[in-house]
């Protein structure tokens, strides 16, 4: 066979070159089929490293001023001057505007004579006393305790008409809560049935009735509670006499006004029990028992007595406080005297000297007033600053409150709106960078000054308001422009840093990608040939920005972490880093006519 392939190259040697030259192309391509590697999967990788991450916040707005007030004046009148020019730096407390103040320079000029008269008052008073005070001052005393002995007779009496009172309401009483337990518990329409529990009947069984229920519980519970009360108050009242102590009496008073408070709640609630029945067969055109509109005339009349006996308790209550307070009063009112008696023996009354130097301290917060009131018609700056704008004139006429001209701070600020979010990340202090749309090359720096506490909803979007202080002023940045803000958050130094794409997430769980270095193989651009996948390595991760991500732990400084996966097919084009076109054994030979004979 071998001499026939010799002989027949030796023969055609042009056809051997080609066959020789056709068997290397075919193992060429084949070899290069099972070699090629840019079907595999390539792994771009970066390496954890130390830096500093800024995380912020940005923003939009506009540049506003610190403060801005109207000047407005505090009273009304004519204007006299005008010292103050548009675009006018000022100071504060400079005159701006002054108005006619002539019947307000009057006011000072009474008041300061008033002053004096209450000084000569006092200084008269320093003077040893005359038999005319002293007598003065003994009557007002022996007056002092007359008023007092006055205030005991009328507690006296107050107690003797409170005891009265209590006995015509349990006079009445007793008809009252037997009338109430008579329209609920008596057997009006059946030997078997109390009238509270037939209401009940009559209408729990008509359909959507829920509130039946509710009504009848309130009247029993009520009545029930009502009743326990009266038969006690009822007790203790026969075992107190007319003559027993002021305390006691007092006592019994306010357990009779309690007691009579819970009688008209019962008789309330009893009456709303029956209206709700009777409303309810009204609607649905039903007939309407006619002991049931009886009974309700009855809880009309319980309803006046326990009512009228309520004020007349209440005002018994009244009058035995008014009493007290009027006998303590007299008691002070004494003392008082006796002192002031006592003073004047001694030669000089110090309660006198008192209230007249009080007098004085009247007449000068007077003064004081009179002068605040003439400083309103002068109109001042309340802090440096600019003129923005004037709309008064010299000889005009202005009312209080009225703007003439607008006072506007040197020091500019940034108002920008951030989303809830946002806001909550920044804190008052935080540093800002600024730009502004109209000056390119021009970046400020500057300090959040205040975040308003409540937010502005515009279509179910929340947005907050935030004011930052410029640290310097440029002439250039005006009232109005637009301004971008980045409020830095937080900074972090020296930290372990992974860019962002390195980091990946599964739940709760982050984690990086690494390869075992010793079954890879870097390829250049072309990233990391690995016989294996890369592993997941667990990690905790803290503060991060768009670019990178601290890493707290799970890797070192160094470490390597896949940071991009590159998947390449044979019999596709796959872009990355430095891709071609790979082509597979198949593909070389589609439209080429198939392989060589």
């Amino acid at each position: 066979m071998v001499e026939k392939i010799k002989k027949f190259t030796g023969e055609r040697p042009v056809v051997s070159v080609a066959i020789l030259a056709a068997a290397l192309f075919i193992f060429y391509l084949i070899y290069g089929a099972f070699t090629d590697t840019s079907g595999e999967t390539r792994y771009v990788t970066a390496a954890v490293e130390k830096g500093t991450i800024t995380s912020s916040v940005a923003g939009t707005g506009q540049v506003s001023v610190l403060s801005q007030i109207e000047l407005k004046p505090k009273a009304s009148g004519d204007v006299v001057k005008v010292y103050m020019t548009e675009g006018q730096s000022v100071k504060a407390g400079a005159l701006l505007v002054q108005l006619d103040s002539s019947e307000a320079a009057k006011t000072v000029r009474d008041a300061k004579v008033s002053l004096e008269s209450a000084k000569i008052s006092l200084e008269k008073l320093q003077q040893p006393a005359d038999a005319l005070s002293y007598t003065q001052a003994q009557n007002s005393l022996t007056s002092a305790k007359q008023a007092k002995e006055k205030a005991e007779s009328d507690l006296e009496k107050a107690y003797d008409d409170t005891f009265t009172s209590i006995s015509n309401t349990f006079l009445d009483m007793p008809s009252v809560a037997t009338g109430v337990d008579n329209v609920l518990y008596r057997f009006d329409y059946s030997q078997g049935q109390k009238n509270i529990d037939y209401y009940f009947d009559l209408i729990n069984h008509l359909e959507e009735e829920t509130n039946i229920g509710k009504y009848k519980d309130n009247a029993d519970s009520t009545y029930q509670t009502a009743r326990k009360a009266y038969d006690q108050n009822f007790l203790d009242y026969k075992a107190t006499s007319r003559y027993a102590a002021t305390e006691e009496i007092e006592t019994l008073l306010n357990e009779t006004y309690d007691m009579a408070k819970s009688v008209a709640e019962a008789v309330k609630n009893t009456e709303n029990y029956l209206s709700f029945v009777k409303d309810r067969l009204s609607q649905r055109n039903l007939d309407i028992p006619s002991q049931l509109t009886a009974h309700q005339t009855n809880l009309a009349n319980y309803t006046e007595t326990v009512n009228t006996h309520l004020v007349s308790l209440l005002n018994a209550k009244n009058t035995i406080k008014n009493c007290k307070d009027t006998i303590n009063a007299n008691n002070l009112t004494i003392k008082e005297k006796t002192e002031a008696v006592a003073q004047l023996e001694a030669g000089t009354d110090p309660l006198d000297i008192k209230s007249a130097e009080l007098a004085v301290r009247q007449k000068q917060n007077a003064l004081y007033d009179a002068n605040q009131t003439l400083g309103n018609y002068s109109v001042r700056a309340p802090f440096d600053g600019i003129i923005a704008g004037i709309s008064v004139k010299k000889g005009g006429s202005v009312s209080s409150g009225t703007s003439m001209g607008t006072l506007i701070t040197n020091q500019r600020l940034a108002e920008i709106s951030l989303n809830e979010v946002d806001v909550a990340k920044i804190s008052i202090g935080d540093k800002a960078v600024l730009t502004f749309d109209a000056i390119e090359d021009l970046t400020l720096t500057g300090a959040v000054q205040e975040i308003d506490t409540l937010g502005t909803v515009n279509q179910g979007v929340v947005s907050y308001n935030a004011r930052i202080g410029f640290d310097t002023q440029d002439e250039r940045v005006k009232v109005g422009m637009s301004v971008s803000a980045s409020v830095i958050t937080e900074v972090k130094q020296d930290i372990l840093i992974v860019p962002n794409s390195a980091v990946k997430t599964q739940g709760n769980f982050y984690y990086v990608e690494m390869l075992d270095a010793s079954l890879s193989a870097s390829d250049g651009s072309q990233g990391v040939v690995s016989l294996v996948p890369p592993k997941q390595q667990a990690v905790e991760i803290g503060l991060s920005n768009d670019d990178y991500t601290e890493i707290l732990s799970g890797l070192n400084e160094g470490d390597q972490v896949v940071t991009r996966t590159i998947t390449a097919s044979k019999i596709s084009t796959t872009t990355g880093t430095g891709a071609g076109t790979a082509r597979g054994v198949t593909g070389i030979f589609s439209g080429g006519g198939g392989p060589p004979r």
